[in-house]
């Protein structure tokens, strides 16, 4: 079951405890122990688990076969090792709007790579940036990939932001104008991206960390911030960030999914996607990155 059925069934408490785990507050053997005693046994807790656990099997939205795209790995040049998973229109007539894709805290998953072949068939050229690769590339193991994206330092990360806006702004096809949307670990990268880079010109953070208020006024970008209403941790840096936009006359839009979780857009993982937030919210980045990317 996917969305508002499942939630009606799961503990919130388990999904606080998974949220606490995936974002490293914890090792995965205390994380066991505390999912046994949430569940009320271990049988149960295994039941538990794959309904928490990314599905990677649903991660087809759009698939690589898709008529209407086409999609490669390519280098992205003046970051060292840094590579990038491109999509674009195929067939597409004139230059295009073009917007990164940023990734959750465990890396360029199928997940990801589906969510930016979706950006493409809306007339994007679409890069999906793996900012594990010059550590070696996005692993199969996410608890892995976990690890790898705590080890990031976030100069490096900044400057990989910033190598993948000027690959899309500078490439014949485009035209110009780049975007950029983000998800958990992503959404703070793309805050973050938007305090450091003039030349983005609109970012899209869902559930992401938010910059220093000291910070906002460097923002050029117009920004646009999706939260889910039940994600206490990263809800708690609204105000401040919301203040701080608004005091410098930024252009901003926030939105608060009631009743969503933390990775409410994730329709691989059962537990906390939901699908009436991540369909509105799409709908929304979509024809805001398609006028400010005009």
């Amino acid at each position: 079951m996917h969305g508002r059925d499942q939630e009606a069934t799961m503990d919130q408490r388990i999904i606080d405890l998974y949220d606490d785990f995936t974002h490293g507050g914890m090792s995965r053997r205390s994380f066991l122990d505390k999912l046994v005693a949430l569940a009320g046994s271990a049988a149960g807790a295994a039941a538990i688990l794959p309904i928490l656990q990314n599905n990677y099997a649903h991660a087809q939205t759009v698939p690589e076969t898709d008529p209407r795209i086409t999609a490669e790995t390519i280098d992205i040049p003046g970051a060292q090792g840094l590579k990038g998973y491109l999509v674009k229109p195929k067939d597409a007539a004139g230059k295009l709007p073009t917007v990164i894709v940023i990734h959750e805290n465990r890396g360029l998953n199928p997940h990801i790579k589906d969510v930016t072949r979706r950006m493409a068939t809306e007339g994007f050229i679409a890069l999906g940036v793996d900012y594990l690769s010059p550590m070696g590339g996005t692993p199969a193991d996410e608890d892995k990939g976990r690890e790898m994206i705590g080890q990031l330092k976030q100069p490096d990360v900044i400057a990989n932001g910033k190598a993948a806006v000027a690959y899309l702004k500078g490439r014949p096809d485009s035209n110009g104008k780049v975007g950029a949307i983000g998800f958990c670990w992503g959404g703070g990268a793309v805050n973050n991206l938007a305090v450091n880079e003039p030349d983005l010109d609109a970012g899209v953070a869902y559930y992401g960390g938010q910059p220093k208020a000291e910070d906002v006024p460097k923002i050029e970008a117009a920004m646009m911030m999706h939260y889910g209403g039940l994600d206490e941790r990263i809800n708690a840096g609204i105000p401040a960030y919301e203040a701080a936009l608004k005091q410098a006359g930024k252009s901003y839009e926030i939105h608060v999914y009631e009743g969503a979780n933390h990775a409410f857009n994730n329709d691989t993982n059962a537990a906390r996607y939901d699908k009436t937030a991540a369909d509105l919210a799409w709908s929304r980045t979509v024809a805001f990155l398609k006028k400010n990317l005009a």
